[in-house]
């Protein structure tokens, strides 16, 4: 399975002028694609089939096809294909829509070439992950389980532990009632398994990869890498553990750059992390060695690398392989328990597509959905069947953050979700004052109500601003005043996000009057009413003019420096100074 990167080799194969205008286009567009010569356009076809880890083929399916069967494989080493007719109307993703990447390339070639993608794999048709979509190694029946899963036939998903999977449908439930391997024959169902044991393969059973291995590596300076792979496979085999687990290769800091262990990383396709040795000292291991302590200041570099992982923490790691030495290697294999997923994800200000792909894509790897109600009402029909929502009304928010982290501490994916960036007056600093090591926590950047408000008004943030909440709900008004008091002083541009309310009316004004006591009284101020939302209002007045009644709770109001100006009917503060002088 190879999913491509920004480096995969991308073919371009066309037949007539109209055909070579389009891949022109995304060769100018692509650094990494290129048109592929050829005597004919067959030759060229079957080049880039060879050479490149997709192909665009601006040529009739049919053709496509015919010249391409003769050389299909696996489809999980086979080249991505996708096909785009001659006026560009479709890009029809044609093989390795999946395993090869091609049903996001062909959302890529169609966005630049201004054509309609077509993705016909039976789960991306019906909105359901494809199981070689979860990011992890698969392994077995997977069409026949997937197929199931589409059919809408009972699955058992039996995992050793609890892993943040993505949202999967109702018919894959979790049973406890067989361990993965069990010799009992050819199950009656059909079974998804998550684990990094070996099992007997069926025709009936996918076995999903989690990245719950790492292995330890020590060697003498100059160790071939088929030394150092030969033993790993052999331990991995005698303990019945899969390589398809392995997280990473760990080792102490002197050999990062050990050629043959990088080479075995390379081979094997995972990160090489190496540790310094005298945090490698710190950990207990079962057989610690003086020799090595004298060679390498640690007196264990493959258990305590294995035990230390990815990240640094042996509390949630197993040692299953005690060292083992070959003449010029050692290698020691831990198993790291998993931790839960927790991703605070910034919707944007409101418009869909003023939210990133990033966020969309956290949104559809979660099971669990945690978020105030209007704002799960605007991402509904992004996530996936099956995901869990856990939605509440305003004030509940640290409700919302207990729920999201007690969520992902259980092991689960979790996408909690706030209005603008999670992280600026919303609900990432209240969950992560809970999410200890437990939960990996992923932060996914969204355009601010401040960013939405600035780009309606014009240029206002072109210089040195400040960001303020004049709600004295969790931050006293002696606390809010001062920070005003220096915001004027300091000649920010200031942004008031939670200006006024029916309950708090008296604030707005007693800020602005801070800031004009600093400041011309023509100096520009914004009021934008929900920034790229229904209703959405822009009001320009200047601090001598402005109307608080005219704000509320779902405004942000801009207070221009002492060097913004209205141009144009639009506010810009200037990067420098030219208009002082």
């Amino acid at each position: 399975m190879h999913h491509l990167t920004s480096h995969a080799r991308i073919g371009l194969v066309a037949a007539t002028a109209a055909g070579r205008c389009h891949a022109r286009t995304v060769a100018a567009a692509w650094p990494h694609a290129r048109l592929v010569p050829g005597e004919s356009v067959a030759d060229a076809l079957r080049t880039a089939w060879s050479d490149c880890d997709a192909v665009i083929a601006f040529l009739a399916t049919g053709a496509v096809v015919r010249i391409l069967a003769p050389l299909l494989g696996d489809k999980r080493t086979d080249p991505a294909v996708v096909v785009v007719d001659e006026a560009a109307r479709h890009a029809v993703a044609l093989l390795g829509g999946h395993a090869g990447g091609g049903n996001a390339l062909a959302e890529a070639v169609g966005a630049l070439v201004d054509a309609r993608p077509v993705v016909t794999t039976a789960t991306d048709a019906v909105d359901l992950p494809g199981l070689d979509t979860l990011g992890w190694p698969v392994e077995g029946a997977v069409a026949a389980v997937s197929r199931a899963v589409l059919d809408g036939e009972p699955v058992r998903l039996v995992a050793d532990v609890d892993w943040p999977l993505p949202a999967l449908p109702p018919n894959v439930r979790p049973s406890g009632a067989d361990a993965p391997g069990a010799a009992d024959g050819v199950p009656a169902g059909y079974r998804l398994l998550v684990t990094d044991r070996l099992v007997p393969p069926d025709d009936r059973t996918a076995v999903l990869r989690p990245p719950s291995l790492v292995a330890g590596i020590g060697a003498s300076r100059g160790v071939p890498a088929d030394e150092v792979r030969d033993l790993l496979h052999r331990e991995l085999t005698s303990a019945g553990l899969s390589p398809a687990s392995l997280r990473c290769l760990a080792s102490v800091d002197v050999k990062a750059d050990e050629v043959g262990i990088v080479a075995t990383a390379n081979a094997l396709g995972v990160p090489l992390v190496t540790h310094p040795a005298v945090t490698l000292a710190a950990v207990d291991v079962p057989h610690p060695s003086e020799v090595v302590r004298a060679a390498v200041g640690t007196p264990s570099v493959a258990e305590a690398a294995a035990l230390l992982g990815v990240d640094g923490r042996s509390g949630d790691a197993e040692l299953l392989v005690p060292k083992t030495a070959s003449a010029m290697a050692t290698v020691a294999v831990a198993r790291h328990a998993p931790r839960g997923r927790l991703a605070v994800v910034g919707l944007g200000p409101g418009a869909a597509d003023l939210r990133t792909p990033r966020a969309v894509a956290e949104l559809r790897r979660a099971a669990v959905v945690v978020g105030l109600d209007q704002y799960v009402d605007q991402v509904r029909g992004v996530l996936r069947p099956g995901t869990r929502v856990v939605a509440s009304g305003l004030g509940a928010e640290e409700t919302r953050a207990r729920a999201a982290v007690a969520e992902a501490a259980a092991g689960r994916a979790v996408a909690l979700i706030g209005s603008g960036d999670a992280g600026v007056y919303a609900m990432a600093s209240p969950a992560l004052e809970y999410a200890d090591e437990r939960i990996d926590v992923v932060g996914v950047p969204g355009v601010t109500a401040a960013l939405a408000a600035g780009a309606l008004l014009g240029a206002p943030l072109g210089h040195d601003h400040a960001y303020l909440s004049l709600s004295d709900l969790h931050t006293p008004w002696e606390i809010i005043e001062r920070r005003v008091t220096a915001v004027a002083e300091g000649d920010f541009v200031a942004l008031f996000y939670n200006p006024r309310s029916r309950a708090r009316d008296w604030q707005l004004g007693r800020a602005l009057a801070i800031l004009a006591a600093h400041r011309p009284p023509d100096t520009p101020v914004g009021v934008v009413r929900n920034a790229s939302r229904d209703g959405e209002r822009v009001h320009l007045a200047t601090l001598a003019t402005l109307d608080p009644q005219v704000v509320d709770m779902y405004s942000v109001v801009v207070v221009g420096s002492s060097d913004t100006r209205l141009v144009a009917g639009r506010m810009v503060t200037p990067r420098g100074y030219r208009w002082r002088s």
